[in-house]
């Protein structure tokens, strides 16, 4: 039996203006990244899947984020743990921690190899959500 774990990352965002917007990679459009806010990656061959539906996500993926490359999967993997251990905190402590922010728990194991593609998008989200709703969920400060 094919046993897959989904990672759902789902946080309700507020529509607002900006004065500048930065650059997209040519052949990308914006269009297509603000309207289509779910990121799904999944390693069939791991069994994996890791499911994004944040507005703006794409977009800032494709116009801020480091490329795919810039980071060793060792780094990706060491700060994804960090990150997910505050993370699955967070949502246990509704009490102390915005529940419209911290929804769901994150299923990551350090033992299990999820591929770089999956470590990657996710690290970005952390930095992305960290930036976007002012938030710190380690002792890194989020920086592109």
């Amino acid at each position: 039996m094919k046993a897959l774990v989904y990672i759902f990352i789902i946080a309700i965002c507020f529509v607002g203006c900006h004065s500048t917007k930065p650059k997209v990679a040519s052949g990308t459009s914006e269009v297509n990244l603000t309207e289509n806010d779910t990121v799904r990656i999944e390693n069939d061959s791991l069994e994996y899947e890791i499911i994004i539906i944040e507005p703006g996500f794409n977009y800032w993926l494709a116009s801020t984020a480091r490329p795919e490359g810039y980071y060793t999967q060792q780094f990706l993997e060491s700060r994804n743990y960090v990150m997910v251990v505050e993370w699955n905190n967070r949502v246990i402590n509704p009490g102390r921690y915005d529940p419209n922010l911290y929804e769901l728990t994150i299923d990551y194991r350090p033992n299990i190899d999820y591929g770089y593609e999956v470590n990657y998008k996710l690290y970005n989200y952390f930095i992305y959500f960290q930036i976007k709703y002012n938030q710190k969920l380690s002792g890194f400060v989020p920086r592109i």
